[in-house]
C-alpha cells in the first residue's frame, strides 16, 4: 500500500513498522507450531489440545495484528537488528511459555518462563520433575523448542553477529574467500541452505535413534534437542533411560559432534570444498580436545574405579561431547567419578564447540585467539619493535578483531561473576551459585552439586533465582552483547 497519503510516517517509523511485521510473521510461524503440538496431544487422546488450540489461536490473532500493523514496512537499519532479535526471543519464549504455565500442575509462571528459556536458548536446564509420566503433548513442546532455538541461533550467528564482530562467522567461509557470497551468492540463500543441512541431520539423527530402539516418540523428540544441542529428555534420568542400549550413546555423541560444527561450513562441503572441515584450525582444536578429554577420563574411570574399558569410554565420550556442545544430556551421575572429572567438567562447561553451530559457550575459536594475543604479547617484551602479523590457519587476524574477541572474553566471564554474586543473594552455596551462572550463560544444561548437578534439576531453586538464571541464559544465546548494547545511550541516538 503506498504511503503517499500519511506523510506523518517517518523513515524511522517504517523501520519500527519492519520490527512489528517481522515480530508478527514469528508469532504466526509459532501458532502453526502449536497447532503441531494439538495433533500430537489429539493422537495420544490427552484433553489438554484444548490448551494448545486455544493458545495458538490467541497468538496468531496477535501475530496477524502485528503483520498488519507493518504493512508500510521499508528497510531496516543494520543498528536495529539487534533490538529485533531481541525482541524475537524474548517475545517467543513469552508466548511459547503459555502452554507450560497451564498445563503443568503446579506450574507458576515463573517455572514455565525458565523453562521457555531453557528450552528457547537449548541450555536443557530443566525445572520440571516427573518427566517419565508428563502428556506427550507437553514433552512434545519442550522439545520443539530446543529445535526452534537450535536453527535460530545458526541464522543469528550469520545474520546480527557479524556486525558486532564478535560471531566469527567472517573466520569460517571457504578457503581463500574474504566474503560469504563465494559460497552462496546471497546471505538469505546461506541460510536457506544451513536450514536444509539441519532439518537433513534432524531427520538422520531420528532415524537413528529409532533404529536403535528408541519408540518413535523418543526418537522425535531427542533428535530435535540432540540437533539443537538443547538436551531436554523424556526422562527424569535423562539418557541414563539407556543405560541398557549403550549404542544409543555412541548415535547421541556422532551426532551432537555433528551439530557442533560450524554448519557453514557443512554447506561449503555440498559446494565442492571437500576438507572445508578438517582445514579449519578451531574444527581440529574442538575434535582433539573432545579426544583428549575422553581418553584422559576414560583411563581414569578405568584406573579409580575398576570399570571395563568399553563402558568407561562409552560413558566418558557422551559426557565428554555432550558438556562442550553444551547439549547437556547426561547418561549417569558423573560427579560420582571422581575429583579429576569434576574439574574437567567444569572447565569444559566454559568452552563451548565451534562458532556457527547450534552450541554455546565461550566458543574454541575465541580460547585460540586469545592464545594467539598471548603470544603476541610474549613475543613484544623480548623484541618491542618489531611487527608480527598473526595468522589464523591461512587467514591474517587484525589486532582489531583480536581486541573484540579478548573484550567480549572479559565481558563474558564478568557476567558469570556477577549473576553468581547475585544467586550468592538467595543463600545457594558457592558451587551451586558459581556453576549455576556458569551453565546458564554457556547454555549447558546441568551444574554442579547435589541441586543442580546431573542427578538433580532447578526446580527447588527460588524464584528470584530462577529470573536471574533465566536472564544469564537469554544473555549467553545473544552473546551478552547483542542485549547488553540496548543499554547504551548511544544506541538510541539517530
Amino acid at each position: 500500500m503506498s504511503t503517499t497519503f500519511y506523510p506523518e510516517i517517518t523513515k524511522a517509523t517504517h523501520s519500527r513498522f519492519l520490527i512489528y511485521r517481522v515480530l508478527g510473521y514469528l508469532l504466526l510461524m509459532l501458532a502453526g507450531i502449536k497447532m503441531i503440538a494439538v495433533l500430537v496431544a489429539v493422537f495420544y487422546h490427552e484433553s489438554i489440545f484444548w490448551v494448545f488450540l486455544s493458545s495458538a489461536v490467541f497468538t496468531a490473532i496477535l501475530g496477524y495484528a502485528l503483520v498488519y500493523k507493518g504493512r508500510f514496512a521499508s528497510d531496516m537499519k543494520s543498528r536495529q537488528l539487534f533490538l529485533l532479535t531481541t525482541l524475537s526471543w524474548l517475545s517467543l519464549c513469552l508466548f511459547a511459555a503459555i502452554p507450560f504455565w497451564l498445563i503443568v500442575p503446579d506450574c507458576s509462571f515463573t517455572d514455565a518462563w525458565f523453562e521457555t528459556v531453557s528450552a528457547v536458548t537449548t541450555t536443557g536446564s530443566t525445572v520440571f520433575v516427573g518427566l517419565d509420566h508428563m502428556p506427550k503433548g507437553v514433552l512434545f513442546w519442550r522439545a520443539v523448542l530446543n529445535w526452534i532455538g537450535g536453527i535460530g541461533i545458526i541464522v543469528m550467528a550469520i545474520a546480527v553477529l557479524p556486525a558486532l564482530k564478535i560471531g566469527g562467522m567472517r573466520l569460517f567461509k571457504t578457503e581463500n574467500s574474504d566474503t560469504s557470497d563465494k559460497i552462496l551468492p546471497r546471505s538469505s540463500s546461506l541460510s536457506t541452505a544451513i536450514a536444509l543441512v539441519y532439518l537433513v541431520l534432524s531427520v538422520c539423527t531420528m532415524l537413528s535413534y529409532y533404529v536403535a530402539g528408541m519408540t518413535g516418540f523418543d526418537a522425535i523428540t531427542h533428535g530435535m534437542s540432540t540437533v539443537a544441542t538443547g538436551g531436554f529428555a523424556n526422562y527424569d534420568a535423562s539418557f541414563g533411560q539407556y543405560k541398557s542400549q549403550p549404542h544409543i550413546y555412541w548415535i547421541g555423541s556422532f551426532f551432537m559432534l555433528a551439530a557442533a560444527l560450524p554448519f557453514v561450513l557443512f554447506v561449503s562441503m555440498v559446494k565442492g570444498h571437500r576438507q572445508a572441515l578438517w582445514r579449519d584450525p578451531q574444527v581440529r582444536a574442538f575434535l582433539s580436545i573432545v579426544l583428549i578429554a575422553t581418553l584422559l577420563l576414560t583411563v581414569y574411570q578405568i584406573s579409580q574405579n575398576d570399570r571395563n574399558w568399553f563402558d568407561a569410554l562409552t560413558h566418558s565420550l557422551f559426557n565428554v561431547v555432550s558438556i562442550i556442545t553444551t547439549c547437556g544430556y547426561a547418561s549417569e551421575d558423573y560427579t560420582l567419578w571422581g575429583n579429576l572429572a569434576i574439574m574437567l567438567f567444569f572447565y569444559l562447561t566454559f568452552a563451548g564447540a565451534c562458532s556457527g553451530s547450534t552450541s554455546g559457550g565461550l566458543k574454541i575459536f575465541r580460547i585460540q585467539l586469545a592464545a594467539l594475543l598471548l603470544v603476541k604479547q610474549m613475543k613484544l617484551l623480548i623484541h618491542p619493535k618489531a611487527v608480527w602479523v598473526q595468522k589464523y590457519g591461512h587467514k591474517t587476524v587484525d589486532d582489531q578483531l583480536l581486541g573484540t574477541v579478548l573484550a567480549f572474553c572479559f565481558v563474558y566471564f564478568a557476567t558469570i561473576a556477577f549473576l553468581a554474586m547475585a544467586l550468592s543473594f538467595y543463600d545457594l552455596d558457592l558451587v551451586t551459585a558459581v556453576t549455576g551462572a556458569a551453565t546458564a550463560v554457556a547454555n549447558v544444561g546441568p551444574g554442579l552439586g547435589s541441586i543442580i548437578g546431573p542427578a538433580g534439576n532447578f526446580s527447588s531453586l527460588p524464584d528470584g533465582a530462577k529470573w536471574w538464571l533465566s536472564l544469564g541464559m537469554l544473555m549467553g544465546r545473544l552473546e551478552i552483547l547483542t542485549l547488553l548494547i540496548l543499554f547504551t545511550p548511544s544506541y538510541w541516538r539517530y
